[in-house]
């Protein structure tokens, strides 16, 4: 295991996160070979001509020592703390000419990524509005209340909000960076990512001291979708890397959320066109997440219904007869007989029924509304 570990170390130092030519030379020949290969420059697919430029220097051992020196572990498939959902990665479509399984993960955190199984993802716009926000914010909360880890990438705008949100609520975070995890990007941001290296985990493909680069925030996408058990997007332009981690989310075929927004807010055309389309379940608030990525039977909720009216108990009959008596006056029996269409007797039966449940009150000139009948009128 220890020539495994020091190879795929050497490897995310020699590689880009993401590369399909790696992805097949490890499935075809291991990462030892593979590393063997580079290093005799005898790599297919040009992969050993692409790293000749990083082996100068390369030290993997002294690598691993720096990094743990630092507080930083190195996670490899066959690890008991492997979070094997990223297995998922192997059997998905590429996108942006991206796939597979990471190589190995660096962390930085006490939490165990092995527990992140039931976590969930949320993401959106880095020039968020404070709708969006607050939206990011109570996703946050509410799925660290349920608790599951709140699964972002420490972006401005709704992934911080999101990340805030669960920590305000106590809950676990992780924030998967497209560069070292031993750096602080954005660097705005770097009391947050400390925060979440003290009381939860940064991870990244990357090794220390790489530097953010913009395909790897596009490689670091399928992982914090493949990391969650389902992704909520709030807020995404027509053109943003928000809908790049939908779109991993959907070629894992895990659930797909979206945040509906204002109409005609350009922060959310993204998302609307994914849910108008069918790719993407719309959600309000957490509980609508939940019941998505949670079990059969977790989760459920009741049907959304107006309040319930007193008039609500009353029959078809009735209703007719008490919708005939005025509302500012007293009508007679004859009256509120023809406007309701119903034969004298028979409103006469039915106002006695409404007059002892207080639905309508007599009085020496007819018949008005009783308090029951009132208390449910607009502006009552």
């Amino acid at each position: 295991m220890k020539d495994e570990r020091l190879a795929r170390a050497a490897l995310t130092r020699l590689t880009e996160p993401g590369d399909v030519r790696v992805v097949d030379a490890l499935l075809q020949v291991g990462a030892v070979r593979l590393y063997d290969d580079v290093l005799a420059h005898r790599a297919a697919d040009r992969l050993a001509d692409d790293a000749a430029g990083r082996l100068p220097g390369l030290d993997p051992e002294a690598e691993l020592q720096q990094a743990a020196d630092l507080g930083i572990r190195f996670v490899i498939p066959g690890d008991l703390e492997w979070p094997t959902q990223l297995d998922d990665l192997a059997h998905s479509e590429s996108v942006s000419e991206l796939a597979g399984v990471p190589i190995g993960l660096w962390v930085k955190g006490p939490l165990r990524l092995d527990s992140l199984v039931d976590s969930v993802a949320v993401v959106g716009s880095r020039s968020s509005t404070t709708y969006g926000e607050d939206i990011a914010r109570r996703l946050g909360a509410g799925v660290a209340r349920a608790g599951r880890c709140l699964v972002s990438g420490a972006a401005y705008g709704i992934d911080q909000a999101a990340h805030r949100g669960a920590l305000a609520a106590d809950g676990r975070s992780v924030a998967v960076l497209a560069c070292g995890v031993d750096r602080a990007y954005p660097a705005a941001h770097r009391s947050l990512l400390d925060h979440l290296a003290t009381t939860g985990a940064v991870v990244s493909e990357l090794p220390v001291g790489c530097a953010p680069l913009r395909l790897r925030f596009l490689s670091r996408n399928r992982i914090i979708a493949a990391l969650s058990s389902g992704t909520v997007v709030v807020e995404a332009a027509l053109r943003s890397g928000a809908l790049h981690t939908a779109g991993w989310a959907a070629s894992l075929s895990r659930p797909l959320m979206g945040v509906p927004g204002p109409v005609g807010s350009a922060q959310s055309q993204g998302v609307h066109h994914w849910i108008r389309k069918g790719a993407a379940s719309l959600v309000t608030g957490p509980h609508d997440v939940l019941e998505l990525v949670g079990g059969a039977g977790q989760y459920l909720q009741e049907e959304p219904r107006g309040p319930v009216l007193p008039r609500d108990s009353l029959n078809r009959r009735h209703r007719h007869v008490l919708e005939a008596v005025p509302l500012r006056r007293c009508a007679g029996l004859d009256s509120i007989a023809a406007t309701a269409g119903i034969a004298l007797l028979e409103a006469q039966t039915a106002l006695g029924y409404l007059a002892r449940h207080d639905f309508v009150v007599r009085a020496e000139d007819g018949w008005r509304l009783g308090p029951r009948a009132t208390a449910d009128l607009p502006g009552a």
